[in-house]
């Protein structure tokens, strides 16, 4: 189901500007989210992240249409994946941006993949760096090559994900999510400033980390540090925790160390509670 116009629509293929940013230059954003029973688990999350990240693209957007949209797609289609999308509309040939925008904001809603939720993954690191110093880092733009290729690279090698280190040689992220460590009765997560997406997931559990018996952290470590960890989870809002089997070929018991195993408990009934089932 897709929502585009203030209504849904069945089919995706709509009249569309082709001089739209988005579309020519990558000028936007997105946000992904979770339905379940007809409802978005950590909607104002999403929301407020949304209405922040369009606020530092300077794209116009408001932020009631945004809700519209985001309930509408989760009640067409009651459990499955949900996807805001906001660019900042047509505009003249170059880079400057248009002295008054006129912004298109469209969604799409994919039912099912239930499976997908908790699912375990390997990961595999890239030659490829996060740009730290970008402030795109720190906000979904629609500028997902460097994700793509990585990930396309990782699954040659037998991966599921790609770690990403930034170029001050600290790992930073995941190609789709957050990234955490457990260090003892350490939670480790790398900080926004290493080029790091301000996840809904990630502040879910950086929130319940001391309920689960662990002291959360965020710190910049290189990948050494990293693979000295007891386990590893990659955090987004379609798997939510995803407990990391494997990191090159080093082997992790991340799926049934019992800290991922009382973080994921905590994030079932968050979600129950938020949504009417899991």
């Amino acid at each position: 189901m897709f929502w585009l116009d203030g209504c849904l629509h069945e089919k995706p293929l709509q009249p569309f500007d082709l001089t739209d940013r988005g579309l020519t230059l990558g000028d936007g954003l997105f946000d992904t989210s979770l339905a379940r029973n007809g409802k978005v688990f950590l909607r104002e999350a999403h929301l407020r992240r949304f209405t922040e990240g369009a606020a530092a693209l300077g794209i116009p957007l408001k932020v009631e249409a945004a809700a519209q949209a985001l309930d509408a797609l989760a009640g067409s289609i009651g459990d499955g994946a949900l996807r805001l999308t906001l660019t900042r509309g047509g505009g003249a040939r170059g880079l400057r941006i248009p002295d008054a925008p006129k912004p298109v904001l469209f969604g799409a809603a994919t039912p099912g993949r239930s499976a997908f939720v908790f699912s375990t993954l390997a990961l595999a690191t890239t030659p490829i760096r996060r740009n730290e110093t970008s402030p795109s880092s720190r906000i979904k733009t629609l500028s997902y090559l460097d994700a793509i290729l990585a990930n396309k690279e990782a699954q040659t090698r037998g991966a599921d994900e790609t770690l990403f280190e930034n170029s001050a040689g600290h790992v930073a992220c995941a190609a789709t999510g957050n990234l955490f460590a457990v260090f003892g009765s350490r939670l480790v997560t790398p900080p926004l400033s290493d080029g790091v997406l301000a996840g809904t997931v990630r502040a879910f559990v950086l929130a319940q980390a001391k309920a689960s018996g662990l002291q959360p952290a965020e710190e910049s470590l290189p990948l050494t540090e990293w693979l000295k960890a007891d386990a590893i989870f990659v955090t987004n809002s379609l798997r939510l925790l995803a407990p990391c089997s494997a990191l090159d070929r080093k082997s992790f018991g991340s799926a049934t160390h019992p800290a991922v195993t009382k973080l994921q408990d905590e994030i079932r009934a968050a979600v129950t509670a938020e949504c009417g089932h899991f």
